[in-house]
């Protein structure tokens, strides 16, 4: 599992709060945070480079038309947002927009840009950027997953070249977090251009901490620090990526200094990383991940459009022997799609019983019976057998093992298909050729998950490619998304995870912790809720302990 980019925190749903006190009560005006080292620290220096490991490689740098992690944690460093969480993740603080005021019950924002801010070609941010791109995310042309918080806009009125203000038709309480995401986009550049097919996705012209230097697909994608960068610039000079698809190989290249960061298996992190020379020479941080672990149901294929049929899978399933062995206990069982710990879990749902008998049962209900007496069920003289697919990910792998084992127990026949990153995402999954799979959510902090469960996102490159279609939960969903009252949405999410539970379109595996290790002489770093690369532009490298000479 990797660390994520600050900018994921608002994203992410892969990717995706409300309106609510300071953030969207009034005006607010504060001033962003700017560069400060953490105290305590060696003397911040200019220079040196880190250089990331990671597992699969990005498909776009166009945050809009990307559905995977690594594109987003490549982009988030080249775009920024209207607005961010702050390390806490309790409030959303001021990023491109300076300040914005909340008016008529929460249904009209005006936002104020910065003044200070260019595209790294050299032309200037203005509001016209930000119209451009909230235009081109809702062109039904855009193959974008994104659309839908923007398509609750009901009018956008640009005042000025730096101010301009959203009226929303019906309350929305997601409005102000769904403009930290990246709809801004250079309109000098892009206009008139076909955003699905522009080089643009490969060479992009950004405003973040860094700008794009060179990308060597699935190999090396490298950002130097923006000197213009309005927060400040970053004090390490690039950043490199090295796609490198296997971890152990990954941790090797750590262990011989090959990279500078990685997320640490659970086997890595408990008994791999604890020698004095690990403890010299790296940092290791440990904290509950915002997102779960899930085996999905293609519900366009007959034998799981039977709810018996999930249910069963669901109680052949010991999850808590997945989080033990798997996980090495780093992490626990999930019965549901909000984090362990926060408000919005329904607190009320057991976990769900681990019981081949109750699984068998449900099967033969469902008219699976081993008709020929060869340890496979059957159902109109065909074996239940189908195949598991997932990425390169040791986790996700050993997972799907021990689940074949367990269907295997009760008489299904599960294989196994293991496929790089991006042909999973662009081959399999948006073109939903999968019988299951097994597969992970990075998550919103607002509860909203429109995108994942209502009937209208099944299409392409949307996120409900289950096909998952509940008249209620497209109910709860549409009106959770129009109240501002916290309760009343509570009950809502509440009745929402009771449906999933009954419903299981997928069997909801594991909630990880995040365990990334970072070389020692890496400084800033400082663990919040937010993760660790909250204010990753600020890390940096004092001089007597930089290791690359970066030259122009």
């Amino acid at each position: 599992m990797r660390s994520e980019r600050s900018f994921a925190v608002v994203l992410a749903l892969v990717l995706a709060a409300g309106c609510g006190g300071s953030d969207g009560a009034g005006d607010n005006a504060a001033t962003p945070p700017a560069a400060q080292p953490a105290s305590g620290d060696a003397t911040p220096a200019r220079g040196d480079a880190i250089v990331f490991g990671t597992i699969g490689d990005a498909s776009t740098l166009i945050p809009m038309l990307a559905s995977d992690s690594a594109s987003h944690e490549y982009s988030g460093n080249i775009f920024d947002g209207l607005v961010e969480y702050d390390k806490t993740l309790s409030r959303l603080e001021p990023r491109l927009a300076e300040k914005w005021e909340v008016e008529d019950g929460g249904q009209k924002i005006t936002f104020h840009l910065r003044h200070d801010v260019h595209w790294t070609d050299g032309q200037p941010f203005t509001a016209r950027d930000v119209e451009f791109g909230f235009n081109l995310i809702r062109d039904p042309a855009t193959l974008t997953p994104y659309a839908e918080d923007y398509k609750q806009v009901q009018t956008f009125e640009l005042l000025d070249d730096y101010s301009f203000r959203v009226t929303y038709e019906k309350p929305y309480a997601p409005a102000l977090e769904s403009w930290g995401s990246m709809v801004v986009l250079p309109r000098h550049l892009l206009e008139g251009k076909n955003i699905n097919e522009t080089d643009f996705g490969q060479h992009p012209v950004g405003l973040g901490s860094h700008r794009f230097e060179s990308w060597e697909r699935n190999r090396l994608f490298t950002l130097r620090a923006n000197p213009d960068y309005y927060r400040g610039r970053p004090w390490i000079e690039r950043v490199v990526y090295r796609v490198i698809p296997d971890e152990s190989t990954q941790f090797l290249e750590l262990r011989s200094g090959g990279i500078d960061e990685m997320g640490l298996t659970p086997l890595q992190y408990s008994r791999q990383t604890s020698t004095p020379a690990f403890a010299r020479d790296f940092r290791k941080y440990r904290y509950v991940s915002n997102s779960y672990t899930y085996m999905g149901y293609n519900l366009s294929d007959e034998r799981f459009a039977d709810v018996r049929v999930r249910r069963a899978f669901s109680h052949a399933i010991n999850k808590q022997e997945i989080v033990d062995a798997v996980l090495f206990g780093l992490g626990r069982p999930a019965e549901g799609p909000y984090r362990p710990g926060t408000a919005w879990m329904n607190e009320k749902l057991q976990p769900y019983e681990f019981d081949p008998a109750k699984a068998r049962a449900l099967l033969a209900e469902a008219g699976w019976t081993d008709s020929d007496g060869d340890g496979i069920l059957d159902k109109n003289g065909k074996p239940f057998s189908f195949k598991i697919l997932t990425n390169q990910n040791e986790q996700r792998l050993k997972t799907a093992t021990m689940i074949q084992k367990r269907l295997r127990d009760i008489g299904v026949d599960a294989q196994l298909r293991v496929l790089e990153w991006s042909a999973f995402i662009n081959d399999f999954i948006d073109k939903r050729r999968f019988e299951v799979i097994v597969l992970g959510w990075s998550l919103s902090l607002d509860p909203d998950q429109f995108p994942m469960w209502h009937s209208s996102q099944t299409g392409y490159k949307k996120f409900n490619f289950v096909g998952y279609n509940n008249p209620e939960v497209d109910d709860l969903l549409e009106k959770g998304r129009r109240t501002f009252d916290v309760a009343e949405r509570k009950r809502m999410y509440d009745r929402l995870q009771e449906i999933l539970y009954e419903d299981q379109p997928y069997t909801f595996l594991y909630v990880p912790e995040a365990t990334p290790i970072v070389a020692a002489r890496i400084h800033g770093i400082e663990e919040a809720p937010a993760g660790i690369s909250w204010n990753f532009p600020f890390w940096y490298v004092p001089k007597g302990e930089q290791k690359y000479v970066i030259t122009e």
